[in-house]
């Protein structure tokens, strides 16, 4: 029989490697924003081999569990939303790396303009990276839920990005190059949210036993 205490461990190890992703992705902007090459390498040289290694690990020791326990029900459900969300989260810090090297690019050129839309951006992908991970943890619902509706902020900044940068493209020229790196940054960005996104429609999968696409509930 599959002894909780492994279940809480898995979840445990879980918690920690969304920590490290989300200080990746923090990391990654913040270096930008306040042109500190030394974080922008630590996402790349420290922390995405601490990723690769926490993903591993953590899919070793599930299957490991599969492997001796054979957990059906719940816990056979909650080994596998753990697998998944591993994968997952291995996915978002490879966006943070992509970040971090847009923006030791961006670092040794002028600024195109004020950096204000990106961190914004930032900071909901990250709250949006914790909470989905509590709402699993937590079997909330109604906090996943929130994470979906969040998604539509994230894709809201993202426009606003391209629309401001193709403005400063069409204008000036020598822009484009740089312009091109942020539209990238803002791209990963999007993409960290629609990860955590799946993650909760999952979530919310598991406890409602609704489908949840577009954050409508299927009919």
């Amino acid at each position: 029989m599959l002894e909780e205490s492994k279940l809480v461990q898995v979840k445990r190890e879980l918690m920690e490697f969304a920590a490290l992703v989300e200080s990746m992705v923090d990391k990654s902007v913040t270096g930008l924003k306040n042109r500190t090459a030394d974080l922008l390498h630590e996402v790349i040289e420290t922390d995405e081999p601490r990723a690769n290694s926490f993903e591993t690990d953590l899919d070793e020791r599930c299957v490991s569990i599969i492997a001796q326990h054979q957990p059906a029900g719940k816990s056979l459900r909650t080994i596998l939303m753990v697998l998944h969300i591993n994968s997952t989260l291995e996915r978002i810090g490879d966006h943070a790396v992509t970040i971090a090297e847009s923006s030791l690019f961006l670092m040794e050129r002028a600024p195109v303009k004020q950096l204000i839309d990106i961190p914004h951006m930032a900071e909901v992908v990250k709250t949006m990276i914790t909470d989905s991970i509590d709402s699993f943890i937590n079997e909330d619902a109604e906090l996943a839920r929130a994470v979906c509706e969040r998604d539509d902020v994230v894709d809201g900044l993202r426009t606003q990005i391209l629309r401001e940068l193709i403005t400063f493209m069409t204008s000036d020229p020598t822009t484009i190059e740089r312009a091109l790196q942020i539209m990238k940054i803002a791209s990963n960005l999007e993409r960290v949210a629609d990860l955590a996104t799946n993650i909760c429609e999952d979530v919310i999968y598991m406890v409602k036993g609704k489908v949840i696409k577009h954050h409508k509930d299927s009919e």
